[in-house]
C-alpha cells in the first residue's frame, strides 16, 4: 500500500503541475505564449508579452500548484510522498501532458515546492536569487543561482538522503532547462529585465 500511495502522489503531482497557467492565460488572450517573445511558457515571458497583471496571475497559480502538490503528497504518502509529488509537479510544468509536453522552465513551481518542503533553505536561496536579479537584471542568472544554492544548503544542512536527492534533482532540472540561457549568458547576449 505504501508503494501504491507513493505512485498516486507522483501521478497527482505530475497532473497538477501540467496545468500550465502561462499557456492557458495566453490562449485566453488569443495567443500561445510558446510562439511569442522568448517562447518560454513562464511568468517572465508573460510579463514581457502581456504585462504585470497577467504575470502576477501566472506567478500565483504556479506557486499554488507547487504548494498543493507537496501538501497532497504528504497527505497521501508522508514526507517522501511530498518530495515525490513536488518534484513531479515541476516535471509536469516543464512537460505538461495537456499541452503536448511543451511547457516552461519550472522556476516558480520549483520555488513553491522548495518553500513548502524546506522553508529555511528555500528562503535563503530565494534571497540570494533576488539579489542577483536586482543587481544584474538577469532573471535566468538569479534563478540558476538560487536553485544551486538550495541544493548546496540541502546537502550541507540536511542529513536525510532522500531530501538531498530531491533538492539536487530539482536544481539540476532547472539548470538543464536553462541550457539556452546559460549559452546566452556566456556570450553576453541574455536579455535583461526592462529591455
Amino acid at each position: 500500500m505504501t508503494v501504491l500511495w507513493h505512485i498516486v502522489s507522483a501521478v497527482a503531482g505530475y497532473l497538477l503541475g501540467s496545468i500550465n497557467s502561462a499557456v492557458i492565460i495566453s490562449r485566453l488572450k488569443g495567443k500561445d505564449i510558446r510562439t511569442v517573445g522568448s517562447g518560454n511558457a513562464g511568468a517572465t515571458n508573460i510579463l514581457r508579452t502581456f504585462g504585470k497583471g497577467a504575470a502576477a496571475l501566472v506567478f500565483l497559480i504556479d506557486i499554488l500548484k507547487g504548494v498543493i502538490a507537496v501538501l497532497l503528497g504528504r497527505l497521501l504518502a508522508g514526507t517522501y510522498g511530498g518530495y515525490l509529488a513536488g518534484f513531479l509537479a515541476v516535471i509536469g510544468h516543464n512537460f505538461p501532458v495537456y499541452f503536448g509536453f511543451r511547457g516552461g522552465k519550472g522556476i516558480v513551481t520549483s520555488l513553491a515546492v522548495m518553500l513548502t518542503a524546506a522553508p529555511t533553505e528555500a528562503l535563503f536561496a530565494m534571497v540570494i536569487a533576488v539579489v542577483v536579479i536586482y543587481v544584474t537584471r538577469l532573471v535566468s542568472l538569479g534563478s540558476i543561482t538560487g536553485c544551486i544554492m538550495f541544493a548546496v544548503l540541502a546537502v550541507i544542512r540536511q542529513p536525510d538522503l532522500w531530501f538531498r536527492i530531491f533538492a539536487v534533482a530539482t536544481a539540476l532540472l532547472a539548470i538543464v532547462r536553462h541550457a539556452g540561457n546559460i549559452k546566452r549568458l556566456w556570450k553576453g547576449t541574455e536579455r535583461r529585465l526592462g529591455k
